[in-house]
């Protein structure tokens, strides 16, 4: 077997036994080994981040059934490519052989494309196996989804890459194994650190370390000087990016700072835009805390021309120190809640009248027609409030949208809100 194939691919697992990890799919007694042991197979998605061994799953699903394997990319294929993978289909189903057609990168077809699979799925001349790093519930059309199951892959955990690391060490044939490499379980559990849960990613890094090591020895330093050149898994606009501004937004809003700054280091070490993460930072301000603590808003905003001011990796402080003040501020979606309400009621009742005392009335057209006629200024009442006075268009029913909460700043809005209905004739 040639070496000049990447280690990754040499060390591809051959079969069920040597596949590490997803043990919530393929352990004993979950219906995907079930099916595997049975050599049986049905159409599938599988789901989850870059090597996490979804190629190898279907590889291995295929040579378990004793099917024929056609791998297509959605990124290098098009029409011509799945017509000529299904008049293939046909001549070995004529031949009593299943196929099992695998799509990489399947959210990158069209819903057209996609389309062209479903007659093949239905009358069994494929078995479809589609990877995606993308959400199938909005990647994926319906149609196809209904005629396959889907798996979701997690990324690796330590121990499994670990492991993969060992083998591929240990190896003679495909692996390393020849070259009698030395690494110490520290510089192991950084190397399998530094993959971040992607399999390809850990072999990758340890063929480049050891090319490094000269005298058969893979140092921590070698590993050092690699991994600092690595991110964290993010993917800009991904399911991850969701995932992660999700985790730091409900941190903030959950009252904990620390969670909070681990979510803003994760996604600034992952690539993540800042200017993005400060304008959620600051809806973050308006929606959760709002006049709990009216300084969040201008702090957020602060926060947000002071990365402008001064970019990476100053600026981030500003950004950090904004996080942890909101993660401990008073909390209220009073506001956020409210708006949501009126914006309802908008919709319900269409483009009422503004009543005529609420108008203005700059020519003497608009004075004969009654506009301000009866308006009385608030400035000119005791308290600056005008007792009994409704604001709302005459047809519509009265409404309450803002309930402020008791805590922060919104306790003394209650107090001074309460005072003023006392005023208000009783109904």
């Amino acid at each position: 077997m040639s070496l000049l194939r990447p280690l990754a691919d040499r060390m591809r697992p051959r079969n069920i036994a040597e596949f590490t990890g997803q043990a919530h799919l393929v352990g004993q007694g979950k219906a995907l080994r079930a099916a595997l042991d049975r050599g049986q197979a049905h159409s599938m998605i599988l789901w989850g981040p870059p090597g996490t061994g979804k190629t190898t799953l279907a590889r291995i699903v295929a040579s378990t059934m004793d099917a024929e394997f056609i791998a297509l990319s959605a990124v290098t294929s098009g029409v011509k490519e799945i017509r000529a993978a299904v008049e293939m289909a046909r001549a070995s189903r004529e031949r009593g052989r299943a196929t099992i057609l695998f799509l990489d990168e399947v959210h990158r077809f069209n819903k057209a494309q996609q389309d062209l699979f479903l007659p093949f799925v239905e009358d069994g001349t494929i078995v479809f196996i589609g990877a995606t790093t993308e959400n199938p519930s909005f990647e994926v059309i319906g149609a196809l989804l209904s005629r396959a199951r889907v798996y979701v892959l997690k990324a690796l955990g330590p121990a499994d890459i670990e492991t993969l690391l060992r083998r591929a060490l240990a190896d003679t044939e495909r692996g390393l194994g020849a070259r009698k490499l030395t690494i110490d379980d520290d510089a192991l559990r950084a190397l399998a650190a530094g993959a971040d849960g992607d399999a390809r990613r850990a072999l990758s890094m340890l063929e480049t370390v050891a090319d490094l090591a000269d005298d058969g020895v893979i140092s921590a330093a070698h590993i050092a000087e690699l991994a600092s050149g690595t991110r964290a898994r993010f993917d800009k606009g991904g399911d991850q990016f969701y995932d992660q501004i999700s985790a730091l937004h409900k941190s903030v809003r959950g009252n904990d700072p620390d969670a909070a700054l681990y979510w803003l280091a994760r996604m600034l070490e992952g690539g993540c835009d800042p200017a993005y993460l400060a304008r959620r930072i600051t809806r973050m301000s308006v929606e959760d805390i709002g006049l709990a603590d009216p300084r969040a808003l201008p702090m957020a905003l602060e926060a947000w021309e002071a990365f402008e001011r001064m970019g990476s990796p100053e600026g981030e402080l500003a950004l950090a120190q904004c996080v942890v003040f909101l993660a401990v501020a008073a909390k209220s979606n009073s506001v956020y809640k409210a708006f949501d309400a009126a914006r309802a009621d908008v919709a319900q009742f269409g483009s009422l009248e503004v009543p005529a005392r609420f108008r203005n009335a700059p020519t003497r057209l608009m004075r004969e027609l009654g506009h301000g006629e009866g308006y009385r200024y608030a400035h000119d009442e005791p308290d600056a409030h005008v007792a009994g006075e409704r604001y709302f268009p005459d047809e519509m029913p009265d409404r309450r949208y803002y309930e402020p909460v008791d805590r922060g700043f919104e306790i003394r809005i209650v107090e001074a809100m309460a005072r003023r209905r006392q005023r208000d004739p009783k109904p």
